[in-house]
């Protein structure tokens, strides 16, 4: 008997082979990601899994994720984040530490002000809303919030749309500012799978990550499959007791783990509530990116740098994005880098507690 909520016309992969699935999601994230990356749009392994994710999800598709694989693909981005904490950046942090504590603080209360906004409005679920608005690395965000309650799809959506519309500003305002093109470096499908590898460094790199997230879930380490990677990495890398390496042929797949494990998790409700919230996301967006370019506009008054540094060290987008615009923009990149890690280590430490402070206000509003 045919069941009476069912869909006849309605598309299911359901009736197709498990293997043509999987064929069928690895060949489209592989085009869009291709596409994506030749428009250098950051992100672009990750956003191409997760766009082409959602419709085999919605159409009752069978791929899904082990658990496992999801937390190790956590333990290597902790990684990632970890390599870019190099000795220049802790410098720069030493000498200018009040500046950007200051600026950091401003940034974040900022963003969790509209984050609280858009869960008092009813536009996101609490917590959602909060981690969706954090001005952390996107991925980071996105991973942490589904440790602390939060939707990890709607996060998701939120925070690659802030990374691109942020991107897509500054690229223009840095083309704008210098007349050198410059060159977009990234581990992509673009990128050289070829070069030389340090296998040992390596293999400590996969062994911190793999061990120190695996670790953290057996511990219940909220968001611990992140960030013991991470802080520890950091650590490691900071007294030079080793070096993190992450050639593309690493980080791809794992992008594409993370992209995958957060479009198959979308339902048709989840994708109409994502719909009906676009408007008030992109308005919110908008918002924190004036925020933020008024902020630097008084840091280039307070700290005497060019309006591009302070515009780029300020912006909300993700860390990865905002490294590669800095790279080819002639920048400060010390500074910028610094302003980026600083803020994105204190929203790690700050978040969750930023998170249930707004979702108890919120339960406690009538």
């Amino acid at each position: 008997m045919q069941d009476p909520g069912s869909n006849p016309r309605r598309f299911s992969l359901s009736r197709y082979h498990p293997a043509a699935q999987w064929v069928l999601l690895l060949m489209v994230s592989l085009a869009l990601a291709w596409i994506f990356e030749t428009v250098h749009l950051p992100a672009a392994i990750l956003l191409g899994a997760m766009l082409a994710s959602i419709p085999v999800a919605i159409a009752e598709g069978v791929p899904r994720i082990p658990r496992q694989a999801f937390v190790v693909a956590q333990g290597v981005v902790g990684c990632l984040v970890a390599r870019s904490i190099t000795p220049a950046i802790l410098v720069s942090l030493r000498e200018d530490w009040l500046l950007f504590l200051s600026v950091t603080i401003i940034v974040i209360l900022a963003c969790s002000g509209m984050g609280w906004l858009l869960a008092k409005k009813q536009v996101l679920p609490g917590t959602t809303a909060v981690w969706g608005s954090s001005p952390g690395g996107a991925s980071v965000m996105t991973l942490m919030s589904d440790s602390y309650g939060g939707d990890m799809r709607l996060v998701a959506v939120m925070q690659y749309m802030r990374v691109v519309l942020v991107t897509l500003l500054a690229t223009v305002i840095s083309r704008l500012w210098i007349d050198t093109p410059g060159e977009t470096v990234a581990a992509g499908l673009h990128a050289n799978w070829l070069t030389s590898v340090d296998w040992k460094h390596l293999a400590g790199t996969l062994l911190l990550a793999g061990v120190g997230s695996t670790v953290a879930q057996r511990l219940k380490l909220p968001g611990g499959a992140l960030l013991l990677p991470l802080f520890l990495g950091s650590y490691l890398q900071a007294e030079g007791l080793m070096t993190i390496v992450l050639p593309p042929w690493v980080l791809v797949p794992t992008y594409t783990v993370i992209g995958w494990s957060v479009g198959l998790r979308f339902t048709r409700p989840a994708l109409s509530q994502a719909a009906r919230a676009l408007p008030s996301m992109i308005m919110s967006i908008i918002c924190l990116i004036a925020i933020c370019g008024a902020i630097a506009f008084v840091l280039t008054h307070v700290s005497h740098i060019d309006p591009l540094t302070a515009y780029l060290a300020t912006s909300p987008g993700g860390l990865d994005s905002v490294a590669i615009i800095a790279t080819s923009s002639g920048v400060n990149i010390p500074f910028v880098m610094a302003f980026q890690t600083a803020r994105l280590l204190i929203v790690v430490v700050t978040g969750p507690m930023l998170a249930q402070f707004i979702a108890r206000r919120l339960q406690a509003t009538p």
